[in-house]
């Protein structure tokens, strides 16, 4: 199946029959000594309430489409039923057989792909310019008219039964999910994107079609379009594809603030892998969601220890004592929340060697602090890697599809360096005691049980899970 845990996109312009929203005309994304800047977009709503976002850019004969749907596993009511929906768009839809879209995609060398996430569902493509005329249909009809395949349905099931399995046998490519579903118990944060080998062996086709009613609405959607395109003549298009499309019943999204679990002592989830010879951990807390103010200055302290190759934490667990590959932290905002991790890998007997030196690490914020080389130094590294995350139209559209699933705008591309110059030591120390958790972590450790059960116990509360169990928490 084709997912993504990533995250998508969108906005509104006018014809006859849109409502019109003036934005500033920027010229090109630039870098200048105020700051980096996105370039001008117009974005309608269509009377059917669709958004559209439209970016020209006439550098490359490419079109991107990207289409966002406010709808992922936090919509579940079966787990991996929003991503399996997605996948289901592309086995068929409208007058074309899933092997028909294929060979039509292919003969132009278009690319079209869809997914899911954890609050959004998507359809995305790539093509020539002079091939809209054959791909804009097809997203549509990908969107509008799945047919949602019963044989295909069951091809995709065991090949998502499979992925489900094979993923469990790398603890880095489940990790994550262990800890969402153990910092969220009960919250569709914690709902598992790529659901679980029950939920997905018992689905039925017939889910994915009362799904993809239930969501799967122009009021709900987002179109973006960026590349080479006159804009008035691309949302004419848009407008005679899409406007036919009509919403059905109200829709119902999730309550998404507060849930995740508050602790007032350390506790562990330890996941059993009787075959493994490393311990996979995470120590985490909470973090904040991506609409947060300070989310730009937590980027650059974090950058210091842990966010880069030359990262404190990459430093000593890599670098100096050749405990791990590597060593990273972050802050993964959602929406609503947000979760603080540090994460590595360890031979199984040096896991205590690594945890603690990891807890050491990271207590620097607090006892050590940063001083002014390097803050600047994470301040530079910061701005030079900005740019080259929007230099395509491909990652511009991705771009505004976060903008309409998580509700910022693009303030955040033009006063990005602004909020990175304008953070102070001071005020970088301000930062570190509200935000970075400094007790009471959340554990998940993937290894042998029996050989680290014991050191489990001196971090917090342990619950035992099974990695061959069919989902992620207790």
């Amino acid at each position: 199946m084709k997912r993504t845990l990533t995250t998508l996109f969108a906005a509104t312009l006018t014809l006859a029959g849109c409502a019109n929203t003036s934005l500033p005309k920027l010229n090109v994304l630039e870098s200048t000594e105020s700051q980096f800047q996105l370039p001008a977009y117009e974005q309608h709503t269509l009377d059917n309430g669709l958004t559209v976002y439209l970016m020209p850019d006439a550098e490359v004969p490419l079109i991107n489409v990207r289409a966002v749907v406010r709808a992922g596993a936090v919509n579940d009511t079966t787990a991996g039923l929003a991503a399996m929906t997605a996948d289901g768009l592309s086995f068929g839809a409208g007058d074309r057989t899933k092997l028909e879209i294929e060979q039509a995609t292919d003969f132009v060398g278009a690319q079209i792909s869809t997914g899911a996430s954890l609050e959004g569902s998507y359809v995305a493509s790539s093509f020539l310019k002079q091939n809209r005329d054959l791909m804009l249909p097809i997203i549509s009809d990908m969107l509008m008219d799945p047919r949602f395949d019963q044989g295909e349905f069951d091809k995709a099931k065991t090949r998502g039964l499979a992925a489900l399995q094979q993923a469990k046998e790398s603890p880095r490519a489940v990790i994550n999910q262990y800890l969402m579903s153990a910092s969220y118990p009960g919250h569709p944060y914690g709902n598992p994107v790529n659901g679980e080998q029950k939920s997905l062996g018992d689905m039925s086709v017939s889910q994915l079609r009362a799904f993809h009613q239930s969501y799967y609405q122009p009021q709900n959607t987002a179109i973006v379009v960026t590349g080479d395109f006159e804009p008035r003549g691309m949302l004419a298009d848009i407008k005679g594809l899409f406007e036919p499309w009509s919403n059905g019943e109200a829709i119902t999204q999730p309550t998404l603030t507060g849930g995740q679990e508050s602790l007032d002592s350390s506790k562990v989830l330890l996941v059993d892998k009787p075959d493994s010879r490393e311990t996979t951990f995470v120590i985490a807390g909470a973090g904040v969601a991506r609409d947060n103010p300070d989310y730009v200055a937590l980027t650059v302290i974090n950058t210091v220890l842990g966010g880069r190759f030359t990262s404190w934490l990459n430093d000593e667990l890599r670098v100096n004592s050749g405990l791990t590959y590597g060593a990273r932290s972050a802050f993964v905002p959602m929406s609503q929340s947000g979760v603080f991790r540090i994460s590595t890998f360890t031979a199984t007997e040096t896991s205590k060697e690594a945890i603690d030196l990891a807890l050491s690490t990271y207590a620097r914020l607090w006892e050590q602090g940063l001083d002014q080389a390097t803050l600047d130094s994470a301040k530079a590294y910061v701005k030079g890697q900005f740019p080259p995350r929007y230099e395509t139209a491909q990652q511009r559209a991705d771009f505004l599809g976060n903008m309409f699933l998580y509700g910022y705008d693009e303030s955040f591309i033009n006063d990005f360096e602004s909020k990175v110059n304008g953070l102070t030591l001071e005020r970088s120390r301000e930062l570190i005691a509200q935000y970075f958790p400094k007790d009471n972590y959340r554990f998940v450790m993937i290894g042998k049980a029996d050989d680290i059960r014991e050191l489990a116990a001196s971090y917090g509360e342990v619950a035992e899970v099974s990695i061959t169990d069919s989902g992620f928490a207790r």
